[in-house]
């Protein structure tokens, strides 16, 4: 496999960014609702809370990757074409994703600014980018948790849309971008 994209097939750089992010947005996700098993205050629930900030971040530097990468290449072409209103719903699903790896974590910086804590990142302490504001950070929570719920559908829509035209479409959808030729 190249590492660049080319006409019929992500290269391996897209396809490692394409994997690697879906397991850090699993993670994300993961950390947020598992700490909710773990009584307030216990480190095991403050350290979720940190592994959740810390791969949100991760995501946000990502995703700037991806673009890059993405807008540096050609797209491989799906064969057979979909309709225009497939291809259409499909790059509006990308934009919902892509906007929500963005802004995110960047609500979720702005939160932890707005709470008067720090946000932390692999060692690091990164500046606030609000000063404390309790109702800011009320207010800015609930956008945040909002989006993370509508993260939840965006990606399962795009995983059952990848399947759809794998199984029945029978087009080279999937296969453009898993790890292995199908």
């Amino acid at each position: 496999m190249e590492w660049r994209n080319t006409n019929d097939r992500y290269g391996s750089l897209s396809v490692g960014l394409h994997w690697l992010m879906f397991l850090q947005l699993v993670a994300v996700y993961a950390c947020i609702d598992l700490r909710e098993f773990f009584p307030k205050g216990s480190d095991l629930r403050e350290g979720l809370k940190v592994w959740h900030f810390m791969l949100g971040l991760s995501v946000f530097l990502l995703v700037w990757i991806r673009l890059v990468v993405h807008m540096t290449g050609p797209v491989p072409n799906i064969v057979p074409a979909p309709p225009a209103w497939q291809s259409a719903l499909g790059k509006l699903v990308h934009v919902a994703l892509y906007g929500l790896m963005i802004a995110l974590p960047v609500l979720g910086w702005l939160i932890l600014g707005a709470e008067g804590k720090v946000t932390p990142f692999f060692g690091l302490q990164l500046p606030a980018l609000v000063a404390e504001d309790k109702n800011l950070a009320e207010w800015l929570k609930e956008i945040h948790e909002t989006g993370g719920t509508i993260g939840y559908f965006v990606i399962g829509l795009h995983a059952l849309a990848a399947l759809f035209h794998h199984y029945v479409q029978r087009d080279n959808t999937l296969s453009r971008i898993l790890l292995t030729r199908t």
